[in-house]
């Protein structure tokens, strides 16, 4: 008996032996992972185009040995509360405007943008002339009649050289904030929506690309004036501020502004989503 109870205790010194070697090669293959340089980024993004634009990023990122951690959201106040508290490293999902707007409303966010990727466009739609100085006198130009819509297109609107509006307005810019109409131009508010609808009956409309899409417009190619990169409208990838500077971020960036997402969103989007870098 004694001899089997020398033996039972052999045999466990000699397992806990080999456990501790397992054990020992688990922890040297950790530190070997980390100081290997391997990263994972926690980036918060709504469906679509954003979090199909990270999946794209995925591969070129792993390249930097970093790790695209996508958490997709289906609002747009989670994001930001979520990076806020340190849940996330990034998010990308929003505009400028839209971002400086959720800090007034919190007062304990405190985001930045780290780069701007994509913009999905508005832009100056006409079946009635080919280039907008043909404009006539007193023509008239439907408009999306929302406050975000309506705004961004007067600031369109004069970025075009058709109005000026009033020193320091900005994207909440209203039909009443404009100081110069040479032309006399009337403008029709509609719902965002059905401004498509309308350019059989007026001189001009300013259309969002998705809406423009919906009627087989290619805001690219059919738009005679359309919003570009200098947009504040800009979908941006934003950052607790501090950290915009950060390699991994950066890596992000990059990547993001590569040859590669450019071509990706071109292909997949066909102008409704059009890159601003």
């Amino acid at each position: 008996m004694k001899k089997v109870f020398a033996l039972i205790a052999a045999l466990v010194v000699a397992t806990l032996a080999f456990a501790g070697c397992g054990g020992s090669q688990s922890s040297s293959s950790s530190s070997a992972a980390q100081s290997s340089g391997a990263k994972t980024l926690k980036v918060g993004a709504t469906s679509v185009p954003h979090a199909e634009i990270l999946e794209a990023a995925k591969p070129l990122l792993e390249k930097e040995g970093i790790t695209l951690d996508i958490v997709e959201f289906n609002d747009y106040v989670q994001p930001n509360l979520a990076l806020n508290d340190k849940e996330l490293d990034a998010n990308y999902f929003q505009h400028e405007p839209y971002l400086k707007n959720f800090m007034d409303e919190h007062k304990d966010v405190k985001l930045v943008n780290a780069g701007g990727v994509h913009i999905e466009p508005m832009g100056i739609y006409s079946k009635k002339v080919k280039d907008l100085k043909d404009l006539k006198d007193g023509a008239t130009i439907s408009i999306p009649n929302d406050p975000t819509n309506g705004g961004r297109a007067l600031l369109l609107l004069q970025k075009a050289g058709l109005l000026k509006l009033k020193d320091g307005v900005n994207e909440k810019a209203t039909l009443q904030d404009i100081a110069e109409n040479t032309k006399n131009f009337k403008f029709q508010e509609v719902e965002a929506a059905q401004v498509p609808r309308t350019l059989d009956d007026v001189d001009a409309a300013v259309i969002n690309s998705n809406f423009a899409m919906q009627i087989q417009l290619d805001p690219t190619k059919d738009a005679l004036f359309i919003e570009d990169s200098t947009s504040p409208y800009v979908n941006i990838v934003a950052v607790r501020a501090g950290d915009e500077n950060r390699p991994e971020i950066q890596a992000l960036i990059k990547v993001l502004h590569s040859q590669e997402i450019k071509d990706f969103i071109n292909n997949k989007y066909k102008g409704a989503v059009v890159p601003a870098f």
